[in-house]
């Protein structure tokens, strides 16, 4: 992120341009070390590779899998036949007792089992998370926003860092490693895409795959932003395709962090993305915890 510090008005320009084409952007040199995800990939490998029974045991009961362990085959794409072909952990927001989010935002729930899982996972999750407000920055100065708009929006907001594996594939595998689908946050910050598979459906309706190199980050517009935005900021809708059959048998990791707002959030229309060409789409605001709520259960988690 040099360009960032260096040259901060062209790198948000850049940024909302490619997030107004395309609701993707790729950015490389990144200010987390590699260590560091390096080795939150590592515990990420050792809790999937936990027998099933164990995993399960961080299943939480009407959480809606906000919190700790998914199981394979439960989260469906909306509108698609099959299941998608994964499990995943999450990891929230810690909040002080006495915290009124805390009504909102469940409690982490760690493994015992993989020695230092917590720190490294809560270190990259507050990483991204930092990483997250700075991005927000630039695309609030893209906006013609004040740099620091963003900053209550999100503050204590309910991001989320997601440990995705995709295991390895059957030939008669039903159904794709995740269906066509939008995400419903702010914007995801994306880490593990250089794994071919992740692909985004570009405006002349064919899908395009979205490569990056190594240690690379790939940054999309969720739903919620392009609701702000009146749709100057697309949520593209992408997916994850099924590997060739010479790479059926080797599975996938990618660590997504889904950037939220504060539940009590109002997301009402910017008036400066509203004109007699673009009428506002969404004249009725809605918060944010009650959109969230309302996309869970679509995707068939609540």
């Amino acid at each position: 992120m040099r360009r960032y510090d260096a040259d901060f008005a062209g790198f948000a320009q850049d940024l909302g341009a490619s997030f107004e084409r395309y609701g993707f952007a790729v950015i490389d040199d990144l200010d987390i070390p590699p260590a560091a995800i390096d080795r939150a990939l590592a515990c990420t490998k050792a809790f999937f590779a936990l027998p099933d029974a164990a995993k399960r045991r961080y299943q939480v009961p009407g959480g809606a899998g906000q919190r700790g362990y998914t199981p394979f085959g439960l989260e469906t794409a909306k509108g698609a036949d099959h299941h998608d072909l994964k499990e995943f952990w999450h990891v929230g927001r810690d909040l002080p007792p006495g915290h009124p989010y805390r009504a909102w935002l469940a409690e982490n729930v760690w493994p015992q089992e993989i020695e230092g899982f917590r720190e490294a996972l809560g270190g990259l999750y507050a990483a991204l998370d930092q990483l997250g407000g700075r991005l927000l920055r630039a695309i609030a100065r893209h906006l013609g926003l004040a740099d620091d708009w963003f900053e209550p929006t999100v503050c204590d907001g309910d991001s989320i860092l997601r440990l995705l594996h995709y295991p390895p594939l059957t030939a008669d595998a039903a159904g794709v490693r995740a269906g066509a689908h939008e995400d419903i946050n702010v914007i995801t910050l994306l880490l593990g895409a250089e794994e071919a598979g992740l692909e985004l459906l570009d405006r002349d309706g064919r899908w395009a795959p979205i490569s990056a190199a190594p240690g690379a980050l790939v940054v999309n517009v969720g739903d919620m932003l392009q609701r702000l935005t009146n749709h100057r900021l697309p949520s593209t809708t992408h997916r994850v395709v099924n590997p060739p059959p010479e790479r059926r048998g080797a599975a996938r990791y990618s660590t997504p962090f889904f950037l939220h707002f504060a539940p009590d959030f109002e997301i009402r229309t910017l008036p400066s993305c509203v004109s007699a060409d673009q009428p506002d789409r969404y004249p009725e605001p809605i918060t944010a915890g009650a959109y969230l709520a309302e996309r869970l259960r679509e995707i068939g988690l609540t």
